[in-house]
């Protein structure tokens, strides 16, 4: 077993890997633990759509690409603008959940997300789900995030 230590502010991550020398195959980490002081935040998916669309929904807030990955670069955008809001980073998010309508596209979302994730690999689930709420979407993200004390 190994685990890898990140120090970020008063918060330390422990990333665990059982088989530390297969951990390179892998785009996300078994499981991280949080040690130290922090506070939990808990994001709602997000998808391509804007971030505050009205409810009911209306059709012309959600048009959306048909590429995967410039779905996924909208979400992601919209979880920045939630993290820039608490002063967190995305090496700050600990556990993520992907959601797809097509898990042929894990591969184009997961290339997607790595200009935004850099090297960090948080916990992650994927699953493949016949629709999602946001008309036209194929990606939704939502995730936990251990936000710094300030």
């Amino acid at each position: 077993m190994s685990i890898t230590e990140v120090r970020r502010n008063d918060v330390t991550l422990d990333v665990i890997h059982p088989s530390p020398d297969e951990a390179w195959k892998m785009p996300y980490a078994p499981a991280v633990r949080i040690v130290g002081a922090c506070d939990l935040m808990f994001l709602s998916g997000c998808t391509p759509s804007s971030l505050y669309h009205h409810h009911p929904h209306r059709d012309e807030e959600h048009i959306h690409p048909h590429s995967i990955e410039e779905q996924t670069k909208l979400a992601m955008d919209c979880i920045k603008t939630i993290l820039d809001e608490v002063g967190a980073s995305f090496q700050d998010i600990i556990k993520i959940t992907k959601y797809l309508t097509d898990m042929r596209d894990c591969d184009g979302m997961n290339k997607a997300m790595k200009p935004y994730m850099g090297e960090w690999r948080p916990a992650s689930t994927m699953v493949c789900v016949n629709q999602l709420s946001s008309p036209g979407a194929r990606v939704e993200l939502d995730c936990v995030v251990a936000v710094p004390k300030r």
